[in-house]
């Protein structure tokens, strides 16, 4: 039965769900007519809210260009392939390594989510090259599947920013009193469900397994040849000496390790975005050894990144209309409307699910969400961090059927959108079951 609907949907997928970019482009146009019609909004002022909000991603989409490549450029060093290697082969056959890769997958993501998003990819084309018979759409859906329990992990944004309230306006939200991990991430509703999906998500991607004339393979070929960066060049003039000389790259490491030493041991600096991407950066640097072969495989590396390139603005649009014309905040307040003390955390459980397909960002939801769903819980009874705990599962959920996250992990592995959705709508299902239970009785 699992097997069927995982074909079912992936077959509806494949033969209707457009392009990434065309579905931001779809969405785009749902949340402007959406402005228009049911917030009063007149079509000049929604189309200033889009490009108001248009390049308020910048940062993030350098940094996420970022963690695809230099993620993508460690993982051709030998060290790591080697790493890799030996993970992979404690699966012989494609069930074993459907579950191996979403065990992973989970367990990298909690930990910390843009390493967990590399991490899944690049042992699904470990994997994919080892193992035959290997449905490879099915392996990185298995991958994307583990980003289902970042928001519950030890890099959540929402938990993190509750643990350590600043004085900005969000703060204000719990007057200014910290909420620590214990009740959040650590709480035992919240520790219930992500026990739960790490119990059977590996085998409900197992069950989804087709049968052997309906599996897609990879070329093993192609994946090898792409891990791989070009022949390393001459050194015949001083120029060419330089760039494979691995002195120069031994300096710039040791700064950079330095550094790292320095922010987390003495800076109180933790495990985000922009750390991974220099431990990324300076890891592949050193384990390439030269200047030149470091150049050669970000060439091959950074192919990938069009998609996020292209994509990230229009999202970051969609946000600006969302939050700017009140959809976000009409979304949120009907289902704070319908809520009761027992049905709240489960209501605003589905709202943000809802809103994060518009506003895929966990820190844009929480700007949106939190000044509503907050006080509605202040008022009902309900638990602050049980509040922000829903606010938190809702935006991990919906991921599953939101291309935003998993481009940079569809750039790695080589497949579009279409390829995985289909699988990942039967982990959305079962996760929602999961998640929405534990708020309803938890």
């Amino acid at each position: 039965m699992i097997r069927a609907l995982g074909n079912f949907f992936s077959g509806l997928a494949r033969r209707w769900l457009p392009d990434a970019f065309l579905f931001a482009i779809i969405l785009t146009l749902i949340c402007y007519i959406a402005g228009i019609v049911i917030e009063g909004k007149g079509p000049v002022e929604m189309v200033g809210f889009w490009g108001d909000g248009f390049w308020s991603l910048l940062q993030f989409s350098m940094q996420m260009v970022l963690i695809l490549v230099t993620g993508h450029v460690l993982a051709m060093t030998g060290p790591v392939k080697a790493i890799l290697d030996a993970i992979a082969a404690a699966a012989r056959t494609p069930g074993q390594a459907i579950v191996l890769v979403t065990v992973a997958a989970l367990a990298a993501c909690w930990i910390n989510w843009g390493f967990g998003l590399i991490v899944g990819a690049l042992l699904a084309r470990e994997l994919a090259a080892r193992v035959r018979g290997l449905h490879y759409p099915l392996l990185v859906a298995a991958a994307y599947s583990g980003f289902l329990v970042w928001h519950a992990g030890l890099s959540g944004s929402i938990p993190l920013k509750l643990a350590a309230p600043g004085t900005d306006a969000l703060s204000k939200l719990t007057n200014g009193v910290a909420i620590p991990l214990g009740e959040t991430i650590f709480a035992w509703p919240t520790l219930v469900p992500v026990i739960v999906l790490f119990l059977t998500l590996p085998l409900l991607n197992r069950l989804m397994l087709p049968k052997a004339d309906e599996t897609v393979e990879i070329d093993a070929k192609l994946l090898a040849e792409d891990a791989q960066p070009a022949t390393a060049a001459s050194s015949s003039t001083p120029a060419e000496w330089l760039e494979n000389n691995p002195i120069l790259s031994l300096v710039l490491v040791v700064m950079g390790f330095a550094y790292l030493i320095h922010y987390f041991a003495f800076a109180g600096g933790s495990l985000g975005l922009d750390s991974v991407n220099f431990i990324f950066l300076f890891a592949g640097i050193l384990l390439h050894r030269t200047p030149a072969n470091y150049l050669r495989a970000l060439n091959q590396a950074i192919r990938g990144a069009g998609g996020i390139v292209l994509q990230f603005p229009l999202y970051a649009g969609i946000m600006g209309m969302m939050v700017k014309s009140g959809l976000a905040t009409s979304i949120s307040q009907w289902f704070v409307d319908i809520s009761t003390p027992q049905t709240f955390p489960l209501f605003a459980f589905l709202s943000a699910g809802l809103v994060n397909i518009f506003v895929p960002s966990g820190g844009g939801q929480w700007a949106v969400q939190g000044p509503i769903v907050m006080p509605a819980a202040a008022a009902l009874g309900v638990p602050p961090a049980r509040a922000a705990m829903a606010i938190a599962f809702g935006d991990a959920w919906t991921n599953m059927i939101q291309p935003f996250w998993a481009l940079p992990l569809l750039a790695i592995a080589g497949l579009g959108i279409r390829d995985i959705m289909g699988y990942c709508m039967v982990a959305l299902l079962w996760s929602g079951v999961v998640i929405g239970l534990s708020f309803l009785f938890l």
